[in-house]
């Protein structure tokens, strides 16, 4: 494709712009929602949210990925995939209505009946936009999505802190689950511009379908394990528990998914469209992959070190509780951004059965550590989830680069950079926090939190040898008038 890295240098920037916003409005809707409902009403949501969160991973069965895969899909192919897409989330939306009563009846929560009933729609809502996304994707119209989630979240943060205003309590978040993927399919019909027609009975999506469908089992495999601690933490310790719990997770998990979903969205269809070229590939995956690290390792070390103030700043003091398993949670945002690229470069090599193997290894792994810290509370849950997430990095790199253009001394290399110049400007950053121990948090986050990004930034450019990376991707955006790249 021309100018293929061009197109994906500016797509990078319009997303990485578009998820810094959202990542602001993710938290001050938060912050507003926090301190507007008790821990109460995230309990009771994130109850069922454990449960239709699973049924979300079929909602597409992994066809828009497959669609993505393909370097070459026709219409009649597409609009065969759409239809397919939206009878499995009309599928989804019945069963999940089905379950209510054996949720509430799990929880001992009748309410629970009500919730699970109005969060079955969105299965339909997601399901008629994917397809339209894919294409969106392919097409590296990245800015244009961007603009499609940044929307979707102002409209869902506006309608649920007017309805937890109006007093509706935890109705509240179940209106911002369904007004997201509401107004990202409405954006992505509009903008897209494609209309489905008739579906197709010999269209040849059969492998796609194939390919999908590891990738659906694959992300099923690893919802589960990644939310029966929620499971847990609510039938062990009771709904207080878990929404203290899920706040922490919460926090964490925004860095996680704004990141690695960003990045991913980008890098995997880019990847996708050089998987027949060896040498650009690796170059391509190793360059984004470097960056995303640079982005991650700072946002993990102020988690682990500023718990305290920013969970005083951002959701108050009535969830000080939440303070430790935010702290033993932070690592998870480390572990993720090391482990999940490797599912962008298989994925991207059509390897879908690899990455099915690897999350059916690791699953039972981490139940056994969310069972280890189940009797020590919501932190010691916590501490067995960032502690086998540490472990498993090393083996699933090896796993994932095995008998491909990659190595794990490459990727080892790649990831060690950002980390030694975090460990330098982390011990840095902990001395002008016992420095500034006597002031107010938010004066104190936001002096501690300088220190570390001014002096990270520096050890990174200058010390790491990343100079020639950062300018690389400037010249990116520089072309000749003839729109071409320079040299």
């Amino acid at each position: 494709m021309e100018d293929l890295k061009g197109k994906t240098i500016r797509g990078g920037l319009a997303r990485i712009l578009a998820q810094g916003t959202n990542f602001i409005l993710r938290f001050v809707t938060l912050m507003i929602l926090a301190r507007l409902l008790d821990p109460d009403d995230f309990g009771l949501v994130g109850m069922v949210t454990a449960f239709t969160g699973a049924l979300s991973l079929f909602r597409d069965f992994g066809l828009s990925s497959a669609a993505i895969q393909r370097a070459t899909i026709t219409e009649e192919q597409v609009t065969t995939l759409f239809w397919i897409n939206l009878l499995v989330g009309v599928v989804l939306g019945i069963v999940a209505l089905a379950m209510a009563p054996a949720i509430a009846a799990l929880y001992h929560e009748p309410r629970l009946v009500g919730v699970t009933a109005a969060l079955a729609l969105g299965f339909v809502f997601n399901s008629a936009g994917a397809q339209h996304g894919s294409l969106l994707q392919r097409e590296l119209r990245f800015t244009a999505l961007a603009v499609i989630n940044t929307v979707s979240l102002i409209a869902a943060g506006g309608v649920a802190i007017f309805a937890a205003k109006i007093g509706v309590g935890y109705w509240a978040l179940v209106a911002m689950a369904l007004v997201i993927p509401l107004s990202a399919s409405i954006g992505s019909w509009v903008v897209s511009g494609w209309i489905p027609g008739m579906p197709h009975r010999r269209s040849g999506i059969h492998s796609m379908m194939r390919f999908g469908g590891i990738l659906t089992m694959n992300s099923l495999v690893v919802y589960l394990s990644n939310n029966v601690d929620k499971v847990l933490v609510g039938w062990y310790w009771g709904v207080d528990a878990l929404g203290i719990y899920g706040r922490a997770y919460q926090l964490v998990s925004i860095p996680i998914e704004n990141l690695n979903s960003a990045a991913g969205e980008i890098a995997f269809p880019a990847l996708c469209r050089i998987q027949d070229d060896a040498a650009r590939l690796k170059s391509y995956f190793l360059k984004g992959y470097s960056l995303l690290l640079a982005i991650t390792v700072p946002i993990t070390i102020t988690c682990a070190l500023c718990a305290d103030d920013l969970i005083s700043v951002l959701l108050g003091p009535k969830w000080i509780a939440a303070v430790p398993t935010f702290r033993f949670l932070a690592p998870t945002i480390l572990a993720f951004a090391i482990v999940n690229p490797m599912g962008w470069f298989i994925y991207s090599l059509g390897m879908a059965g690899r990455g099915l193997k690897m999350a059916l290894v690791i699953a039972p792994v981490m139940v056994a550590g969310f069972m280890f810290g189940l009797p020590f509370g919501p932190q010691g849950v916590a501490f067995g989830y960032s502690a086998v997430m540490l472990l498993w990095i090393i083996p699933a790199i090896a796993w994932a680069v095995h008998g491909t253009i990659l190595s794990v001394g490459e990727v080892l290399v790649t990831v060690s950079r950002p980390l030694a110049a975090g460990f330098v400007s982390s011990a840095l950053a902990f001395g002008v926090g016992l420095a500034s121990v006597q002031l107010v948090p938010l004066t104190r986050l936001v002096i501690q939190t300088s220190a570390l990004l001014i002096t990270y930034a520096v050890l990174l450019v200058f010390a790491t040898g990343q100079k020639s990376l950062y300018l690389d991707i400037l010249r990116g955006f520089k072309y000749q008038r003839n729109g071409k790249k320079r040299a």
